[in-house]
């Protein structure tokens, strides 16, 4: 058996998410159809992080394995035609019977995208997230920086959340602003569920100065997410990494690669 690892992008609004469901068109559904196709046998795809209905992706890395050998080119050629215009294959690589997509990954990178303007845009709709309200995203990143470090971050988790415990390690959290465009750029080794989202809404707070920048600490070491903000829109978050160890040489996509940078 080869065991091959893509990279997928996809603009989430059409989907219910990336995982296969039962009820709803999915990403993973749509991509493991293609494979099979391509490779003329059923094909079972793993992720390296499950994304919600509305959420984007430039950079998800997946793996299968398949008994037909393709080249490179033809995985990534050949299943983009049986896609979606909304989803791709950015490329392909051969890897170790022991890569797995998420389990190898040692972070994971999401952008968040705040369209800051009083007038929405009609082409972005369903791509960012508006905010007509004048943030001060200085402040925003101010108060983000107490989330660095491993902490317990329940009350950054959606009450959904099937995680056995709330303790994650975000590694790096920067907010900035290009123009209308606020980014929220966040890496932590692993996220709960809407922890990005939960994080983004709660800084948008801070940015209205509706709270004060020691806010996001209190909540921090409050550990009740009924304290913290409302979940930010699905439409401005991006998975934008996974990351690896460097001797595995899966490919990163810069930021700058991201829309609006």
């Amino acid at each position: 058996m080869n065991k091959i690892a893509l990279c997928v992008e996809y603009i989430g609004t059409n989907y219910c998410g990336w995982q296969r469901q039962s009820h709803c068109d999915s990403v993973q559904a749509q991509v493991e159809k293609a494979l099979s196709s391509i490779a003329a046998h059923p094909v079972d795809v793993h992720c390296a992080g499950r994304t919600d209905t509305g959420v984007h992706s430039v950079g998800q890395i997946v793996h299968f394995e398949t008994s037909v050998s393709r080249p490179n080119k033809a995985w990534v050629q050949g299943v983009n035609t049986q896609l979606p215009d909304d989803v791709r294959i950015r490329w392909a690589k051969e890897v170790e019977d022991d890569f797995h997509a998420r389990f190898s990954a040692v972070a994971r990178q999401y952008r968040y995208v705040i369209y800051n303007r009083e007038v929405h845009s009609a082409v972005l709709n369903g791509r960012v997230t508006w905010e007509p309200y004048k943030l001060d995203e200085s402040l925003m990143n101010a108060a983000a920086q107490s989330l660095i470090g491993e902490n317990d971050f329940s009350s950054f988790r959606a009450s959904a959340c099937q995680a056995s415990h709330a303790m994650r390690e975000v590694q790096s959290i920067k907010v900035s602003r290009k123009g209308d465009f606020i980014f929220i750029d966040i890496q932590a080794n692993a996220f709960l569920h809407h922890m990005v989202r939960n994080i983004a809404g709660t800084l948008v707070e801070v940015g209205k100065k509706h709270q004060s920048v020691n806010w996001v600490a209190d909540l921090l070491l409050a550990k009740d997410r009924t304290l913290a903000a409302a979940t930010a829109p699905a439409s401005g978050l991006y998975f934008v990494n996974a990351i690896y160890p460097q001797e595995l040489q899966i490919p990163q996509v810069a930021l700058d690669e991201v829309l609006w940078q």
